[in-house]
C-alpha cells in the first residue's frame, strides 16, 4: 500500500511540475506575442537588451558588440569579420544574405540576422552571432543601407537598422581574444579580399576636382589585362629581381616604420619604345593585386590639383605617370625661374613645378598613405633631372631592352605554342645582331596560325631590319659629318671676320 500511495504520489508531483512549466511556457508566449505587438520596436530592443544583461551577471561568457559603423564610418573589424565568417559558415546555416557588386566578378557571401558560427582559435571556442536592432529614423537610418530586417511573419525592407556582430567566448580569453584573435579575423580578411579584389585602373576626373569629394575625382574601369611575370618577354634574371623586391617591399610595414621612412617604392622602367613598358606594370598590378592610377600631368592644372589627386589615391596602390620626360619640363630646373620671371609668357602660371612634384613624391606629402608603388616610364633616361633619379624617389631602375633570345623563346611559346624548333638558332642569331623590340616580333607571330611559316616569315623580317637599322645608322652618320662641316664652315668665317 505505501508503495503504490509512494508512486501515486511522484506521479501527482511530475503532473504539477509538468503543469507549471506549461503555464510558464503559456505565459512567456503570451507576453512575447502581446510585446511584439504592441510595443514599439525601440523599446522591445531595450527590453529584450535589459534582460540579457540580467542573465549575463550570471554567466562566465563574455559578449563583445562590433557595430558596423563607428560613428560616420566603416568598422574595419566588422568589415573584416564579414569576409572572415564566409569562409567558415556551418552546412547547418539556413539563412544567407547573397550579392553581387557592379563591376565585381565574384559574389560575396554573409549570414543573415540570428544565424550564428562558432570558430576555435588557439583552444578557445567563439562564437559569432549576426544581429540587428532599429535605430531612429533620419542619418542612421541612411547608413543601415536598407538591409532586410527578420521579423515574426516575414521579410520587411526598412532604412532603420543597424547590423552588428556579437561575439561570445568564455571571459578567460579576453585578452587573448582583443590582442591576437581579432588582429588575426583583419590580417586573414586583407588576405581574401586581395584574392577576390577585381582590380581597377582609375583615371583623374578634371571636371569634378574642385566640386566633389576626394572620393570623386578619379573615375574606375575594370583592368583586365592579362599580362603577366609569366607571359613577359624578359630576361629571367630582371623578373625574378622585381618580383623579389616586390616580395620583399610587400612584407616590410614594420622595418620602414622602424627606420621612418615612408612605405612606399618608385620605379622607373626606360627603354625604347615598343619594349614592353606598359606591360610590365600590368604584370605587376596582377602580381600584387594593386589597383592602378593614370596620373596625366599634362592635364593637371597646378601643384594644388595634383596634391588632391595624389591624396586620393588609396593604399596597395600603384600611381602610374608615363612618358615623364615628355609630360613637363622636369629635365629642365630653370624652366620654373623662367615661369615666375616672365610676364609676358605664354605658359599658364598655374602649372606643377619639379619642387612640388619632388615634395609629393618624397616630401610630407609622401606619407599620406601606406604600401603605395610609384612606377615613372620613359624613353629617354638622360633628359630626366638628376633630383628625379635618386633612391628615395626611383628607388629601382628597370632597363627595358631590345627583344634577347630568351624574350623571343617565350613569345614563341606564348604565342605559337613552340619551345623548339631548327629555326631557332638562325633567329637567336639575327636577334643578336639587330634591334627589334618585343612588340615587333610579338606582331609578326601574330600574322600566321602555323609555326612553321610564322618561324620563316620571322627570319626574313629579321633580315629586313638589320637592314633598316644599317640604312638608318648610315644617314645619321652622314648628318653628324655634314653638321660638323658646316659647324667648321661657320668657325672660319667667324675667324675672317
Amino acid at each position: 500500500m505505501e508503495s503504490t500511495s509512494s508512486t501515486e504520489s511522484k506521479i501527482a508531483t511530475a503532473k504539477a511540475v509538468f503543469a507549471a512549466a506549461a503555464s510558464f511556457t503559456a505565459t512567456v508566449m503570451l507576453a512575447r506575442s502581446i510585446t511584439q505587438d504592441l510595443l514599439p520596436d525601440d523599446l522591445q530592443y531595450h527590453l529584450s537588451s535589459a534582460v540579457r544583461s540580467f542573465l549575463t551577471r550570471f554567466s562566465s561568457q563574455l559578449t563583445l558588440v562590433i557595430e558596423e559603423y563607428d560613428g560616420l564610418v566603416s568598422n574595419q573589424i566588422y568589415d573584416a569579420a564579414q569576409i572572415y565568417l564566409s569562409a567558415r559558415i556551418s552546412p547547418n546555416t539556413r539563412r544567407l544574405r547573397v550579392a553581387k557588386p557592379a563591376g565585381e566578378d565574384n559574389l560575396n557571401i554573409s549570414m543573415e540576422p540570428c544565424e550564428e558560427v562558432v570558430d576555435v582559435f588557439g583552444g578557445a571556442k567563439l562564437k559569432w552571432v549576426v544581429a540587428s536592432r532599429p535605430v531612429e529614423t533620419g542619418f542612421g537610418a541612411s547608413r543601415g543601407r536598407g538591409r532586410g530586417r527578420r521579423r515574426t511573419m516575414d521579410l520587411v525592407a526598412t532604412e532603420s537598422e543597424a547590423r552588428f556582430f556579437m561575439l561570445s567566448f568564455h571571459n578567460k580569453h579576453k585578452d587573448m581574444v582583443l590582442s591576437t584573435y581579432l588582429p588575426h579575423v583583419v590580417e586573414e580578411a586583407k588576405g581574401k579580399r586581395q584574392e577576390k579584389k577585381t582590380l581597377k585602373l582609375f583615371t583623374p576626373c578634371y571636371e569634378r576636382m574642385y566640386h566633389s569629394s576626394l572620393s570623386d575625382v578619379w573615375t574606375p574601369i575594370n583592368l583586365d589585362h592579362p599580362a603577366t611575370f609569366e607571359t613577359l618577354a624578359m630576361e629571367a634574371a630582371t623578373k625574378q629581381f622585381i618580383m623579389d623586391d616586390l616580395n620583399r617591399f610587400v612584407k616590410r610595414r614594420e622595418y620602414y616604420r622602424k627606420v621612418g621612412k615612408a612605405w612606399k617604392r618608385g620605379y622607373l622602367l626606360y627603354g625604347p619604345p615598343g619594349t614592353g613598358k606598359s606591360s610590365l606594370i600590368a604584370a605587376m598590378a596582377n602580381y600584387l593585386k594593386f589597383d592602378i592610377y593614370d596620373l596625366e600631368l599634362t592635364e593637371v592644372t597646378g601643384n594644388s590639383a595634383l596634391r588632391k589627386l595624389l591624396v586620393a589615391t588609396a593604399n596597395r596602390s600603384i600611381l602610374v605617370v608615363e612618358d615623364i620626360d615628355c609630360t613637363v619640363e622636369f629635365h629642365d630646373r630653370m624652366a620654373e625661374a623662367r615661369a615666375a620671371s616672365s610676364s609676358d609668357s605664354s605658359e599658364p602660371e598655374n602649372q606643377v613645378t619639379l619642387s612640388g612634384f619632388l615634395n609629393f613624391i618624397d616630401g610630407l606629402w609622401s606619407s599620406c598613405g601606406d604600401e603605395r608603388i610609384i612606377i615613372f616610364t620613359t624613353n629617354h633616361k638622360e633628359k630626366l633631372d638628376p633630383a628625379l633619379l635618386r633612391p628615395g624617389r626611383m628607388d629601382v631602375h628597370v632597363h627595358m631592352s631590345y627583344c634577347t633570345p630568351c624574350g623571343f623563346k617565350l613569345l614563341a611559346s606564348n604565342y605559337l605554342g613552340v619551345k623548339d624548333h631548327a629555326l631557332f638558332g638562325e633567329i637567336d642569331n639575327l636577334i643578336c645582331t639587330t634591334e627589334v623590340t618585343p612588340a615587333e616580333v610579338a606582331e609578326q607571330m601574330i600574322k600566321s596560325e602555323k609555326p612553321e611559316d610564322a618561324l620563316k616569315d620571322m627570319i626574313q623580317f629579321l633580315k629586313m631590319k638589320i637592314k633598316e637599322n644599317e640604312e638608318l645608322k648610315s644617314k645619321k652618320v652622314e648628318q653628324e659629318l655634314l653638321a660638323e662641316k658646316e659647324g667648321g664652315k661657320e668657325a672660319q668665317e667667324g675667324y675672317k671676320i
